[in-house]
């Protein structure tokens, strides 16, 4: 009987447990290789024997097919020499891992809340000063694309690349289509300053979207006209008959016979008109 919460083995676990440990047995035979170098109680396995002395040098027969150098044995002056060489360099190295490293941090201050801030999204990628917890990606920190920028505040590829500081943005894939390109997503409040700079005032703006919906009319209006006057072009080809001349009637007197030629001239009463034929 087994005791309380003891496992009880069955007998193909426990065959299959002892032949694993015969398979652990047999490799750890195996790595057992006779090692000419192992030590005995600190010194090498050799005998006198197997010392040859080559010019006042010592060597150790290995019994592999090399020599190896016997190793001097220090004195007792030299191996305390020696600890406190060691024990002094260890002191060093451990007083060179307790030095830390200061790695200075800069903090910045949020506009909105003031509080100080390492890291935010709006500062990683737009460098707007402002922390998470006060960003509104729905309101005042909301994105923008490059299209939608243009016709909405007016500016040109110039003022987002080239007019200094350049406008930052962060790419994302274009939700209507995989396939066409990212789109250039900029933040709300960066390029309605950067109109500010370009057109002065909101009143100049406004002005300039009104200059641009005129000449859109105009422009439309111009398109019709054009449309409409083509339109009445064909249809009045359509209904346009060409008038042509009528066609003139000859009225010929009395035939007068050729007897050189053996045959008959007469001639038109209105036009002068002569015809010559034969009678058959």
């Amino acid at each position: 009987m087994s005791q309380a919460g003891e496992r009880v083995f069955t007998e193909a676990e426990k065959a299959r447990m002892e032949r694993n440990r015969i398979r652990a047995l047999h490799l750890r035979q195996a790595k057992l290789v006779a090692n000419p170098y192992q030590k005995k109680n600190g010194n090498l396995a050799s005998g006198e024997d197997s010392i040859i002395k080559v010019q006042g040098t010592k060597y150790i027969d290995s019994g592999g097919g090399f020599l190896l150098e016997q190793p001097a044995i220090p004195t007792a002056g030299q191996a305390v020499t020696k600890q406190k060489e060691t024990a002094g360099s260890t002191a060093e190295n451990t007083n060179i891992s307790n030095e830390a490293i200061t790695i200075p941090v800069n903090y910045e201050e949020c506009l909105d809340c003031g509080d100080a801030f390492v890291e935010s999204y709006l500062f990683s990628n737009f460098g707007h000063t402002v922390c998470d917890k006060c960003r509104d990606p729905d309101g005042r920190h909301a994105l923008i694309t490059r299209t939608e920028a243009k016709a909405e505040y007016l500016l040109k590829e110039c003022d987002f690349d080239r007019r200094e500081p350049q406008l930052r943005y962060i790419s994302r894939k274009n939700p209507h289509n995989v396939r066409w390109g990212e789109m250039k997503l900029y933040l709300l409040l960066q390029v309605e300053k950067r109109a500010m700079e370009v057109w002065g005032s909101e009143e100049e703006l406004c002005r300039q979207h009104e200059l641009r919906e005129e000449k859109r009319e105009v422009t439309k209006v111009k398109k019709y006209n054009k449309q409409m006057k083509n339109l009445r072009m064909e249809m009045r080809s359509s209904l346009y008959k060409k008038e042509t001349k009528a066609i003139h009637e000859h009225e010929f007197g009395a035939d007068t016979y050729n007897e050189e030629d053996d045959n008959y001239t007469h001639t038109c009463l209105t036009c002068s008109y002569t015809e010559t034929y034969e009678k058959m």
